[in-house]
């Protein structure tokens, strides 16, 4: 990156928050993508996200509720142990065969109405060659943290034919699962940009919130570039045949709602621009972000993902009826007992009636220690309750 690149990138005050920016380029998704074939067009999933809309925009009613749970392609699951037993995670993730079979697992076993596709957020900065590992029990490592407007200065520019092995993940992903939609996703701008300056994981994430505040330009730009390789990380997946993406902030709740608004959303919104105009929904999701869920949702999503930590008619209450919700139950609550979590989950949907659309989801990541037979008895719990309803 070059000294005139990064000045321009730090241009912008930080307190000037354009919440809906210009996509960087005009495009169409391909003839043979599943939205325009109209393989997944109409799918439970994405008349949810929509809010009650089919794809030509007429009110619609899911052929059942929609539910998929974050990280259900993982650790839960004896045979993605099996198959991934001795490859690193990320080799794993740019091995476009071992990414494909991964992500259908889940699919096949408990029957979600969706597909996420297998991946991590950390995958760009290593397709950038950026020195990052994913250390078990850990996380995701840095060789080289970012602090300086000198490491920002040297960050790699991200040719888009380095997504290649993505692409190629998502297309043979797509040609297996015929009518179920694939969900693409990347990390929020912040939650990216708080790895790379901490190295590693953080409780508090003091690193990216005080360089906020001591040294904003070198934020700014920091948070520009992450924003640049997230969305077009998003848009990779969309373009070779994802019907949906979901945009991570894993950490954002550990920044106030002044800092989000003034130093955090405008990224968001950023990485969101590239894969707006598409035709496919855009959910945003955050944990411990109940406070900044406004804020979350005018950064561009169509729908916005709720964490267990609030009512979900709580947040419609906050982002009104007319906003799609995503959750949320309580990942606590899958070793709790069926009498219990069944209680819950029927809270949860009824909680989420009063919204535009209620796609069922966890309020963060499966387990690992889940057993795989609750979350299929969940998925199934979950269609009984439609078909309740339609009695």
């Amino acid at each position: 990156m070059t000294p005139s690149a990064f000045h321009s990138m730090a241009a912008s005050s930080p307190t000037t928050v354009p919440t809906r920016p210009v996509a960087p380029a005009a495009a169409t998704l391909p003839a043979e993508h599943p939205l325009r074939t109209g393989a997944t067009a109409d799918s439970s999933l994405l008349v949810e996200y929509r809010g009650g809309r089919d794809s030509q925009g007429r009110p619609a009613r899911p052929q059942r509720r929609p539910v998929w749970f974050m990280r259900q392609a993982g650790r839960s699951l004896p045979e993605y142990r099996e198959l991934r037993e001795g490859t690193a995670m990320l080799d794993a993730c740019l091995d476009p065969a071992m990414a494909s079979e991964i992500t259908l697992q889940p699919v096949r076993r408990h029957d979600v109405d969706a597909a996420i596709f297998f991946s991590d957020i950390v995958v760009p900065l290593r397709l950038a060659g950026i020195d990052v590992e994913i250390v078990p029990d850990v996380g995701p490592v840095l060789a080289h943290p970012v602090r300086t407007r000198a490491d920002v200065e040297a960050l790699p520019t991200l040719d888009d034919d380095a997504f290649a092995p993505v692409a190629e993940a998502v297309r043979r992903t797509v040609a297996e699962l015929g009518s179920t939609p694939l969900i693409g996703f990347a990390g929020a701008p912040f939650t990216l940009a708080a790895y790379m300056v901490e190295g590693r994981a953080s409780r508090d994430h003091l690193g990216p919130r005080t360089m906020m505040h001591a040294d904003p330009e070198t934020w700014e730009a920091l948070a520009s570039w992450a924003a640049d390789v997230s969305g077009r990380f998003m848009r990779a997946q969309l373009m070779a045949g994802a019907s949906a993406a979901q945009l991570f902030d894993s950490w954002a709740g550990s920044v106030g709602r002044a800092d989000y608004a003034a130093h955090v959303q405008q990224h968001s919104a950023a990485a969101l621009s590239h894969v707006q105009g598409l035709g496919a929904p855009l959910v945003h999701f955050g944990t411990g972000t109940s406070e900044i869920l406004d804020l979350m949702k005018d950064a561009g999503a169509d729908a916005v993902g709720i964490d267990y930590r609030l009512s979900l008619a709580e947040a419609t209450r906050r982002l009104g009826e007319e906003t799609p919700l995503q959750g949320n139950i309580d990942p606590a609550l899958l070793a709790a007992g069926p009498e219990a979590l069944e209680a819950h989950v029927r809270e949860v949907v009824a909680a989420g009636s009063s919204a535009a659309g209620h796609v069922v989801n966890l309020g963060h990541g499966v387990p690992p220690s889940t057993d795989p037979q609750v979350l299929t008895d969940l998925v199934s719990l979950v269609h009984r309750i439609e078909d309740e309803r339609e009695a």
